[in-house]
């Protein structure tokens, strides 16, 4: 039965919107992420003074020199010299940001390559990331000075808060003739000031209320300043879509690689046994037919009609022709979709292939790292081409392959030979396949071929797709 005196439980009203606002105001000032700001703002300001004046400086000097016909040159290299000192200056915002701000942000692309003197500064005037950076720096010297701003409501309101003890205990007191004991504020225009003891509580009430706001100012600063990296210290779109297509790109190669690989297993462990064992059974109903000329007779069948054996022999002997040229046909398609050589690497899969050549191949390897399967299967194609080139058309009694590791970390095949030259890359030769080889991984093809030799192919490989 219902207790009719027993008065319902009440279940705790969840909080009003009002309630939890005045819960985020009163909390926001002893947030771990209030004070991170407030130390970003702080230690931000002098490295964003330092750097933004540094910078301008260079950069207005380097282009007053560049407008005059002497010092052109001069004025570019302060340019370019300024350009790397903004990007120095955004590694150590990143790092800050980071570290305060927990803003994690992908690594800027790197700066253009040049060669000579000329080529270092043409690609350093070409350093959009750079600019970028150069844009950042020059930025961050009025952001940094708000937010010096954003941190002087904290300070005004702590002092603000210590007034009564200041008063009382510090004998900060007016004297007879004073203006009063001055309360800080920070807005600059106007003052105030306290005459009496129990005026000093109301600066210290002032104090309370600026302690709360200043998270706010502080966090609005930090929010342009977050945005100001993402936009100017982060990667571009553009360098977004390349990562992105460059990373598309790596995983296609990789996994037609591996569909490659998993078929010539497939066709040498299943079609290739399947074959075998044809071309053996065949081999067996031979040896039981005897050889030609024996007993070539009609024989009795079981049904009473006679069996044509040289007729037997002769389907016997075309199956297993055919059987074994299908089986030397299925073996070259499976060495030709990924030579079993590879699985133990490429130095000892060109170690086959040397071995193999008709020609004498010196070979030489400087590997240390080992290549991603991709890129080894395109440099071991690329080797047999060159290989099989220099054995059909150059007429050369010798050849060197050399594959090594290049400083840059590219990987670095070289095919020479002492053949009478002229190879060129095009009109139908076999090197326009080796171009179309290597470029969906970034990859190049250099030949050198002067008549009369020799000739230097060289095929540059990154080390992953």
């Amino acid at each position: 039965m219902h207790d009719s005196s027993k008065p319902p439980s009440r279940s705790p009203s969840p909080a009003t919107p009002a309630r939890s606002f005045l819960l985020m105001v009163l909390r926001a000032p002893l947030t771990r992420r209030a004070w991170r700001e407030v130390a970003y703002c702080l230690l931000a300001f002098p490295l964003g003074l330092a750097g933004g004046v540094v910078l301008t400086v260079l950069l207005a000097l380097g282009a007053g020199l560049t407008v005059s016909l002497l010092g052109a040159v001069v004025g570019v290299l302060i340019l370019v010299t300024g350009v790397r000192l903004a990007r120095t200056l955004g590694g150590v915002h990143r790092r800050m940001a980071s570290a305060f701000l927990g803003e994690r942000l992908p690594t800027l692309e790197r700066p253009l390559a040049g060669t000579g003197l000329f080529g270092r500064l043409d690609a350093g005037l070409r350093d959009g990331a750079g600019w970028r950076a150069v844009s950042y720096v020059l930025v961050k010297l009025p952001v940094s000075a708000l937010g010096m701003y954003a941190v002087l409501w904290w300070l005004t309101g702590l002092v603000n808060v210590t007034a009564p003890l200041r008063w009382a205990v510090f004998g900060q007191q007016p004297g007879p003739g004073d203006d009063g004991m001055p309360v800080l504020t920070p807005i600059p225009a106007g003052g105030l000031t306290v005459d009496t003891f129990a005026g000093t509580f109301g600066a210290l009430a002032l104090g309370v209320v600026l302690l709360l706001l200043a998270p706010w100012p502080t966090r609005l600063v930090v929010g342009a300043d977050r945005w100001l990296l993402r936009a100017l210290l982060g990667t571009s779109q553009l360098a977004d879509r390349v990562r992105d297509l460059e990373e598309t790109r790596a995983l296609a190669v990789d996994d037609s690689v591996a569909l490659l690989r998993r078929l010539e297993r497939d066709l040498h462990d299943g079609a290739q046994v399947r074959l075998v064992a044809v071309a053996m059974s065949l081999d067996m109903i031979k040896e039981r037919l005897g050889p030609p000329g024996t007993d070539d007779g009609p024989a009795p069948s079981g049904d009473g009609d006679s069996i044509d054996l040289v007729r037997v022999r002769q389907l016997v002997d075309g199956a297993h022709r055919n059987a074994t040229e299908a089986l030397t046909e299925l073996r070259d398609l499976a060495r030709g979709l990924h030579p079993p050589a590879l699985d133990d690497g490429l130095p000892d899969a060109l170690a086959t292939l040397a071995a193999r050549s008709s020609i004498p191949v010196e070979l030489t390897t400087d590997v240390p790292r080992r290549p991603t399967p991709a890129i080894e299967t395109i440099a071991y194609f690329c080797a047999a081409e060159l290989l099989t080139n220099v054995i059909k058309h150059s007429g050369a009694t010798q050849a060197i392959l050399t594959v090594d590791e290049c400083h840059d970390g590219m990987l670095r095949l070289q095919v020479v030979d002492d053949g009478r030259g002229g190879a060129t890359i095009g009109a139908g030769s076999g090197l326009t396949g080796l171009v179309q080889r290597v470029r969906p991984v970034d990859g190049r093809l250099l030949v050198h071929s002067p008549e009369g030799g020799p000739t230097t192919a060289v095929v540059e490989l990154p080390m992953h797709a």
